[in-house]
């Protein structure tokens, strides 16, 4: 197994690698929807929070020599399913080339840290 930490990357909020590889898989941590700048200050809003995080996982796909290209699955938490669920998959759907939408799971959370809306971690195959 492969531990990464990319530099420049998201900082993070618990004791966790940005992500693991083995097998020729790479399982990206969960990212926040704050920036490597300014670490646990979030936008307002989930369709900015969503944008934000999105921005984070390509900036560790980066580092990783991937792209969304190779996500095969996603795991979406939401704090406010209901009120948020639909602006999100709006948001999110840019994100991915028409056709080639990963495997995905959304749930909603009761808590999230920095009280983020959103939460988001991959599951890729590395070519």
């Amino acid at each position: 197994m492969k531990f990464h930490m990319i530099s420049g990357g998201p900082k993070p909020v618990a004791p966790f690698s940005h992500a693991v590889e083995t097998d020729g898989f790479v399982f990206v941590t969960g990212q926040m929807p704050d920036t490597p700048q300014t670490p646990g200050v979030l936008p307002d809003g989930i369709v900015a929070q969503t944008r934000a995080v999105m921005e984070n996982l390509k900036i560790v796909l980066a580092g990783l020599n991937l792209g969304l290209e190779h996500v095969v699955m996603t795991r979406i938490y939401l704090t406010r399913f209901k009120e948020d669920y639909a602006a999100m998959n709006e948001t999110y759907r840019t994100f991915f080339a028409e056709g080639r939408l990963p495997a995905r799971t959304c749930v909603g959370v009761t808590g999230l840290a920095y009280d983020a809306l959103i939460e988001i971690d991959l599951v890729c195959r590395r070519p």
